[in-house]
């Protein structure tokens, strides 16, 4: 089971004016058509469908567009949904994201599997845990986008795993407090310098399958 692959939109009232404003958005009501699914509303998300994410407008300022997850990379049979935030300035999918095209995920909770070791050597995955910021309705992955034929898809950054989550897996989504987001969307930032702002402090539960 690879990482961050999967998280949770409740729609609480801090997250249904966003997905409100991704179905009332001029990208998705011209690309309706193409697109045959429906901006994800509640439920847990999986790769592929269509989510409100944050991101800098032409006007520079923050608004909401429903971006497919996933970069589709020739020879990859599966989209791409993670970048690690260590190397993305350097790797060629992601260079002009890094610089430019930077956005926030709005989620409720991201799910992560614990991974272990069998008898044998081999990965496999344990329980299933829910995991969010402490204190907050709502956690902002970080994330870039990209074109792919005229409409926007995003990946979500990873970064090493804070203390309180390691014992699931070494890596986990990078995540900024609220009043981070509009700096790190913005292009003109250095987004460098706001990783001292990634959130640390998280809760989790098991959560079902």
């Amino acid at each position: 089971m690879p990482m961050c692959c999967r998280f949770y939109m409740e729609m609480s009232p801090e997250l249904r004016p966003i997905v409100e404003a991704a179905n009332r958005s001029r990208l998705y009501r011209e690309n309706i058509d193409r697109l045959t699914k429906p901006v994800c509303a509640g439920g847990e998300v999986f790769p592929e469908a269509l989510v409100p994410v944050l991101a800098s407008g032409r006007s520079g300022a923050k608004a909401v567009f429903p971006m497919l997850w996933g970069y589709h990379v020739p020879g990859i049979q599966r989209p791409i949904v993670n970048a690690r935030v260590e190397t993305a300035a350097e790797k060629p999918s992601f260079r002009e994201g890094w610089g430019m095209h930077r956005c926030a995920i709005p989620v409720s909770w991201y799910f992560e599997w614990e991974h272990l070791l069998s008898p044998s050597g081999r990965r496999i995955a344990g329980d299933k845990y829910a995991i969010m910021t402490r204190g907050a309705s709502l956690s902002y992955l970080c994330g870039l986008y990209r074109m792919e034929e005229g409409y926007p898809h995003f990946v979500v950054l990873t970064r090493e795993a804070a203390d309180s989550v390691r014992f699931l897996h070494d890596r986990m989504p990078l995540m900024l407090p609220e009043e981070a987001v509009d700096r790190w969307i913005d292009p003109r930032a250095n987004p460098y310098l706001l990783l001292s702002a990634a959130v640390d402090d998280v809760v989790f539960e098991k959560a079902a399958l």
